[in-house]
């Protein structure tokens, strides 16, 4: 029997590739990366993808990967893209990026880009990212301003930034940006894997609020500041992607249909791909979109918890992570009765910052995959 949902997938998003030239440790993207791109979507099957989600009702779309620059059809998938009326967002590292190929995806129809740094200077953006790249974003984030197209900065916080709040800031007032995102790391892919060494202490956090709250203050009205908390410190849980299977569609490089980025890990669910079936019955009828919409899959204490329609159960992939079933109360809520186990996670990280804790991150590369990979099977 066919099912219905009034929801709409609001937001498409595009990886395109996971192919990427840096090697962030807290990387949304899969542990066991393949160093071959030979499954990833034609340019064919994206524009099918693209035409498909627009009848479904998505109006904005973001191309990420990895990194979207390295595919050769990026402006083609533009093209189309802004035919079918989308607000489309570049999500970048900005390498591979250029000035005229800003002129060129601006004319193509691009409406935002939105650039990543590692670090605040060149030392620690390399160090923290694995390419000596810093000159070239700040390059770039100058470029995209000069061009007059929509920017915005993201500077994933960390235990081994988090004191480079101030530069940060500083950095993005005195190239001209309008809008910065101060997110803290999300512990999903390699960002998990990292966990330990990337979670930052309460004290580290209090101190880069203040830090934010106070350049806020001072420089008020200059430019849109956002900071967005870890999970882990938070009493109440966010919304999976606003709501699992409500609002939010991903499509990744070889074609499989998810709710959110890091639903993978959970076991038990199958991903339809689009190379077999069309998105509309993928959002509509398919079980894993289904399978956590809503509230009837909750079990207790959610199920008759007055603040369920509020958080929808938090997140079913921090559920599974951290007490191994996706249909328990998120941890991170405090009437969850697996809330201590975040606690025990947090109390681990109340350890003073020391820089030399850098050496210890495992960083996202295809060799490193491997050894992962290696170690898996040599647990089974």
């Amino acid at each position: 029997m066919e099912k219905t949902t009034h929801h709409i997938p609001m937001w498409l998003l595009a990886e395109l590739t996971f192919a990427c030239p840096v090697q962030c440790s807290y990387c949304s993207n899969p542990l066991e990366l393949s160093a071959s791109r030979k499954n990833e979507l034609s340019t064919e099957e994206w524009i099918r993808v693209m035409r498909q989600a627009r009848k479904l009702g998505a109006v904005q779309l973001g191309f990420s990967g990895g990194e979207p620059l390295v595919r050769n059809d990026l402006e083609e998938l533009v093209v189309e893209a802004k035919s079918l009326g989308y607000y489309i967002n570049l999500i970048t590292s900005s390498i591979g990026l250029t000035a005229e190929k800003i002129t060129t995806l601006k004319e193509a129809g691009l409406g935002h880009i939105q650039i990543s740094f590692q670090g605040s200077n060149r030392e620690s953006n390399k160090l923290l990212g694995g390419t000596d790249s810093f000159d070239h974003k700040v390059a770039m984030t100058k470029e995209v301003i000069k061009q007059e197209l929509a920017l915005g900065l993201n500077f994933v916080l960390h235990r081994q930034n988090l004191h480079q709040v101030e530069e940060f800031l500083t950095m993005a007032q005195s190239v001209g940006a309008e809008f910065v995102e101060l997110a803290n790391c999300q512990y999903y892919g390699w960002g998990l894997h990292n966990r330990e060494h990337l979670l930052p202490s309460q004290e580290q956090l209090i101190d880069a609020e203040r830090v934010t709250n106070e350049f806020r203050e001072k420089y008020k009205g200059d430019m849109d500041i956002f900071f967005v908390a870890p999970d882990y410190y938070d009493d109440r849980p966010k919304k999976c992607s606003n709501g699992w299977g409500t609002t939010f569609m991903t499509v990744n490089p070889e074609g499989e249909v998810l709710p959110c980025q890091a639903a993978k890990v959970i076991p038990g669910l199958e991903f339809p791909n689009v190379r077999d079936y069309e998105l509309k019955d993928i959002w509509h009828n398919s079980d894993l979109f289904n399978r956590f919409r809503g509230t009837d899959w909750m079990k207790e204490p959610c199920k008759s918890c007055p603040e369920k329609e509020i958080d929808l159960g938090g997140c079913r992939c921090q559920a599974l992570m951290l007490t191994g079933d996706a249909t328990n109360a998120d941890p991170v809520c405090s009437l969850s009765p697996h809330h201590d186990e975040v606690l025990r996670i947090t109390e681990k990280a109340q350890r003073p910052y020391d820089e030399e804790e850098t050496r210890n991150l495992v960083f996202r590369n295809p060799g490193n995959s491997k050894k992962i990979r290696a170690e898996k099977l040599e647990l089974t």
